[in-house]
């Protein structure tokens, strides 16, 4: 199959990585410096010259800021047959494109990062596949997570934004939170360390990533409900309440068993 991944990114080039050996692969990037160490695949730097590959299929890896930018920059180069995909971490103004450019698409999103997975063994973390996609898309993302053993999950366009609003934006703002007031240890303890180590990872991302997650139109909510859980602690404390903090304990051990 002749694919086309545009962007060369992290994701880009795991993809470019993963598909080459197996399929006919070109990489696209504005960026020649981006595609230096890519190899086994066909590099390019100007839409045009996908019109010459002719791709079956497109993998979208831009940053979610430039994702629908980037498709608009090769539909006049791609056949109308060819299936568009994405792998944003956030859908909602994607839902809308692919609702105007009536095409074949199907929207994914690998649900890791190189900071905290493993590549060589990725059994542990999920994908989703959105599914109002099509049908001949879903088959090749759900054989090709299969084949690298994600656990695969099938979410509608709504239902991914609630859920990485969810799973992705409370941790990524808490962390954000505790690296905000963070302040240097000499003797720091355990605990300590690891909410560190995780600050270090999540801020050793792109921040196009973090505003990515953190932009989506249902986090605000998520973030609302660790303010209100803040406050009620912070009451708790301020008034030295026992039986209050271990009310709040008790409702905390219950929500992560």
């Amino acid at each position: 199959m002749r694919l086309l991944i545009v962007g060369a990114g992290k994701m880009g080039s795991f993809f470019a990585d993963l598909l080459s050996f197996d399929h006919e692969v070109a990489l696209l990037d504005t960026n020649p410096k981006q595609l230096r160490f890519i190899y086994n695949a066909q590099r390019m730097t100007k839409p045009e010259e996908v019109q010459e590959f002719s791709p079956e299929l497109v993998i979208n890896a831009a940053t979610l800021a430039y994702t629908i930018d980037a498709f608009n920059s090769i539909l006049p180069y791609i056949s109308k047959s060819c299936i568009l995909s994405d792998v944003a971490s956030v859908k909602t103004e994607l839902q809308q494109f692919y609702a105007k450019a009536k095409r074949p698409f199907v929207s994914t999103h690998p649900m890791f990062g190189p900071t905290f997975a493993s590549l060589n063994d990725l059994s542990s973390q999920n994908a989703i596949i959105i599914s109002e996609s099509d049908h001949m898309g879903k088959v090749f993302f759900r054989d090709l997570y299969n084949s690298i053993k994600l656990n695969v999950f099938e979410y509608s366009f709504q239902e991914h934004d609630e859920t990485i609003a969810y799973s992705l934006s409370i941790p990524f703002a808490s962390t954000l939170v505790f690296a905000a007031v963070m302040k240097h240890q000499d003797a720091p303890g355990t605990t300590f360390k690891r909410h560190m180590n995780i600050a270090e990872g999540l801020l050793s991302e792109d921040d196009y990533l973090l505003s990515e997650i953190l932009f989506n139109p249902y986090t605000s909510g998520q973030v609302e409900r660790i303010r209100e859980k803040l406050k009620d602690l912070l009451q708790i404390i301020n008034e030295k309440d026992n039986d209050g903090m271990k009310r709040f304990l008790i409702e905390v051990r219950k929500n992560i068993e």
